[in-house]
């Protein structure tokens, strides 16, 4: 890839830079970038692995993908490099109230166990509905609570979040599944019990869609405390198209009331098309970060699907941006 021209040459590496050195064909050197532990490019995961939900424990991060029943485990050590580390469920463990549709899991540490959230169509209402299952450790084994942990009328509840304020309140966010019939999707919001595994007093509506950009839904909700306010991260439009992308509204409480930032602080560029439906963790640098999945331009719904990207958060004016997101070029890991 060394180019000569004029007595010179030049070679423009992965990250865009292009170096230019004395002599024909004179850039044969390698670089390897050390600093912040050296560097990255998207996609993470170049597989199918839809919605990922990713929880940090300790010095090591694990996440799971749409579909399930089972939801396969991966676990990394810098939000980069996966590998297997097991399953949610087996055949054996599996919920017995779900029919089908097994999707959105996260994965949370609640007290001193752990929980995955995830949201499955229930045989007795034929309705979605958001479930619960416990374990000891972050890899399992699971046990669901047995029923759901959410309902709603039909056409019924899905995408569940949990979130723990500094206040040491414990929540659960959903997404009431109104495009599957040509209604609003409000995404509301619970208070947990402390264990995670039964909700406390009523529900509160957060947002529904009522921007252009939204389309006929918003969903994936994810919150996180910051500088002493409330961000709802969301997806919003078809997430079969390249009009899918990531908003986020802020208040002064869990529970709203919530402003929307406008537009959209993540859409389709580049390389990648309809990105959405993350996770929001700090990096092991300590740097916020976003892990999402994203089609790869021209390739929507077909292979290799939804692949997992990861690019950073930057604050700025009291709120949340993704500065040169969705990436395709090399930067340091996160």
């Amino acid at each position: 890839m060394c180019s000569s021209s004029g007595g010179g040459s030049a070679a423009t590496l992965s990250n865009g830079w292009t170096p230019n050195f004395s002599g024909s064909g004179a850039c044969d050197l390698a670089f390897r970038y050390s600093q912040c532990g050296g560097l990255y490019a998207n996609p993470v995961v170049d597989v199918d692995c839809p919605d990922p939900g990713v929880m940090r424990d300790g010095d090591t991060y694990y996440m799971a993908c749409t579909p399930g029943p089972k939801y396969p485990l991966r676990s990394s050590k810098d939000l980069v490099h996966w590998q297997g580390a097991g399953a949610v469920f087996s055949d054996a463990t599996k919920p017995g109230w779900g029919t089908g549709s097994f999707w959105a899991p996260e994965l949370h540490k609640v007290g001193n166990g752990y929980v995955v959230y995830f949201s499955a169509k229930s045989s007795s209402s034929g309705t979605f509905a958001i479930g619960a299952a416990s374990a000891s450790s972050p890899t399992g084994p699971y046990t669901d609570i047995g029923q759901p942990l959410i309902t709603e009328p039909s056409p019924g509840a899905i995408d569940a979040h949990y979130f723990r304020a500094s206040t040491g309140k414990h929540y659960v966010l959903w997404k009431i599944d109104g495009n599957a019939a040509g209604q609003k999707t409000p995404i509301k919001i619970q208070e947990l019990a402390a264990d995670g595994l039964s909700v406390v007093g009523n529900p509160t509506t957060l947002i529904t869609n009522t921007q252009g950009w939204e389309g006929a839904l918003v969903e994936g909700p994810w919150m996180v405390e910051h500088g002493g306010e409330f961000f709802l991260f969301y997806s919003a439009n078809g997430y079969a198209s390249a009009s899918y992308a990531i908003g986020v509204a802020k208040a002064s409480s869990p529970t709203g009331p919530f402003t929307k930032k406008g537009a959209p602080i993540l859409v389709s560029k580049g390389a990648w098309a309809g990105p959405g439906h993350g996770s929001v963790v700090k990096g092991p640098s300590g740097d916020w970060v976003h892990v999402y999945h994203s089609w790869v331009a021209g390739k929507i719904q077909q292979s290799p699907g939804r692949v997992v990207l990861v690019d950073r958060i930057q604050w700025e004016g009291g709120w949340p941006l993704m500065r040169g997101a969705p990436s395709s070029r090399s930067q340091p890991l996160p």
